[in-house]
């Protein structure tokens, strides 16, 4: 996190003359573009009255510089997260059931709540490699996206376990509910991923993306929507979502995928109805077979149990 800058420049003969823009750009050793933006802000001011960019300064006048305080989006925010729970812990490793609302890591655009600033809110103190901001994750889940995940804790558990992922050996069960019913009931959908054309926050199978592949079955069917068991064979982003709208099944209440906005607002789902339900991985040290559970959160729930009351 940056500190605000708060400050006064009087401004001398050798300075008179020059853009205010400059002038600060020279000072405070910011880039001429942020302080060109701060000016345009409403930051700067010259005798208590807002300044241009392009204002010469003249000697003897008083540069006012209020900036607030910068995020800086890679920074790790410890918090507590209510809802998130864990679900197994280990010297090696900590498996949560992640909340939607919840990124796994902060990035550039995000500024809610983290696994890695909960975890640091909870006590739990992660010493992996790799960068600060991503300490421990050796997978993800979307933000809107809820269930179990687990996190490494210690170097031997981060090594061991983003090897396992990269060889794709843990065991990965999702639940979703998906428009219509899907034929064949139990199938698998191999299509390459890649990022949309058009539209820079999605992805669509495409002819020359990624390799994925995902197998499916049908648990149970409600006319309006179907419940599916996914097990996933690649792990790419928006995976599930873009593989079943591609299908003409979109996740119910994923509207970004093409769902129908009138049966999400019956099942009252303001997300992808979208759930890691099952995790399993051999333990990093022991070598032995793990495997975690996560229960379907509220809102998931209630959407089920309205469809399998008909009141849709």
């Amino acid at each position: 996190m940056k500190p605000e800058i708060s400050e006064d420049f009087l401004i001398e003969d050798d300075d008179a003359g020059l853009r205010l823009d400059a002038f600060l750009s020279a000072r405070l050793g910011e880039p001429r573009g942020e302080v060109a933006q701060w000016c345009a802000s409403g930051w700067v001011s010259v005798a208590g009255q807002p300044a241009a960019k392009s204002r010469k300064v003249r000697a003897g006048e008083t540069v006012n510089v209020r900036v607030p305080e910068r995020f800086d989006p890679m920074a790790v925010k410890v918090e507590t997260v209510q809802d998130l729970k864990i679900l197994g812990e280990d010297p090696d490793f900590v498996v949560i059931d992640k909340p939607v609302g919840v990124a796994a890591h902060p990035s550039p655009g995000w500024v809610g709540p983290t696994v890695v600033g909960a975890l640091a809110g909870a006590g739990y103190r992660i010493s992996t490699s790799g960068s600060p901001e991503r300490q421990g994750i050796v997978h993800r889940l979307d933000v809107g996206t809820s269930g179990v995940m687990v996190v490494a804790q210690t170097e031997r558990g981060y090594t061991a376990l983003k090897r396992a992922f990269k060889e794709r050996t843990p065991t990965k069960v999702y639940h979703a509910v998906v428009q219509g019913l899907p034929e064949p009931l139990k199938g698998t959908i191999d299509a390459p991923i890649g990022r949309h054309p058009n539209h820079s926050w999605k992805f669509a199978v495409l002819e020359d993306g990624r390799n994925a592949v995902t197998h499916y079955e049908v648990l149970e069917a409600f006319g309006a929507a179907s419940l599916v068991e996914v097990h996933l064979e690649t792990g790419r982003t928006h995976q599930i979502r873009v593989h079943f709208s591609a299908m003409k099944h979109p996740c119910a209440g994923d509207q970004t995928y093409g769902a129908d906005p009138r049966l999400s607002a019956e099942l009252g789902l303001v997300r992808q109805w979208l759930h890691a339900h099952k995790l399993g991985f051999p333990h990093p040290v022991t070598g032995e077979y793990v495997e975690f559970v996560s229960d379907y959160p509220e809102d998931l729930r209630h959407a089920l149990e309205l469809l399998r009351d008909g009141a849709h």
